[in-house]
Order: C-alpha cells, then structure tokens, then sequence
C-alpha cells in the first residue's frame, strides 16, 4: 500500500513476508493480492482507467516500507490486458488501439471540452507546495 489508510484490512505488508519470499512466496502472495495491495488497488484503477494515465509501482523495501508492485496496463474500459505478477523486477507492455480508445468515449469529452473558458486559470504560473501530513510524524 502506498500511504496508511483508517481503512479496516489496509495497512502496510510486514517487511518479514518480503524477508522470506523465496521460501513462503504464498504468504507474501496473498498479502499483495488482498486489501494492502491488488484488491484495494483495482478499485482505484477502474475508475483511473478512463483517464488514459501512466503510473508506476515499485515492488520491495523502499526505505521502512514494503512495496507490494502490481504494475498493470489497463484498457480504457478497465480490463487488465497486462500485469507484472513476479515477486521482484518486472516490466508489463501492451498495446491499446486508437479504436478500443475512441469506443470507450473518452475523445467525446476532449471534444466537448472549451479551454477558452478556464485557460487563464490553468495556464497561470503557481507555485505547488507538498503538505503530506502523514510524511512529517
């Protein structure tokens, strides 16, 4: 998981599952597929999906913590077409046709959208400032 969550099951992975993964991958397993990892994540991936975005996923210790990975492709509509399912260094590749994009709907919102009505508010120059509370305890 990627940030702590109030969210009954979440939590971080134990850092001893990853210890042992070579001879209790099941367990590790298991962990990255329920609600620390895949099962909650699909719930966010669905709804991202539309968005034709790119994200990544580090698997391993990163620092104190214990990333679980579940680098995917998803379709506009949501289906996974690829996914890394290896318990170290992977990479998923595939390939989403203009068609498959245009069916899902997506380029009909581009289409309707009028940035000559919010392009002055976007457009200006900010300063972004990152207050993550969870980062400072």
């Amino acid at each position: 998981m990627c940030t702590p969550s109030t969210r009954p099951g979440a939590g971080f992975v134990d850092h001893q599952l990853w210890q042992n993964r070579e001879r209790d991958p099941t367990s590790l397993r298991a962990e990255f597929d329920g609600l620390k990892g895949r099962a909650w994540l699909m719930t966010l991936l669905l709804a991202r999906a539309y968005d034709s975005a790119v994200f990544s996923n580090p698997i391993g210790m990163d620092d104190d913590q214990l990333k679980n990975g579940c680098s995917m492709v998803l379709d506009p509509f949501g289906d996974v077409v690829a996914e890394c399912r290896k318990l170290g260094e992977a990479m998923a590749v595939a390939v989403c046709s203009r068609e498959k994009m245009e069916m899902a709907g997506r380029f009909r919102y581009r289409k309707a959208r009028r940035p000559e009505l919010y392009g002055h508010i976007v457009g200006k120059d900010r300063e972004s400032k990152l207050a993550v509370t969870w980062m400072s305890k």
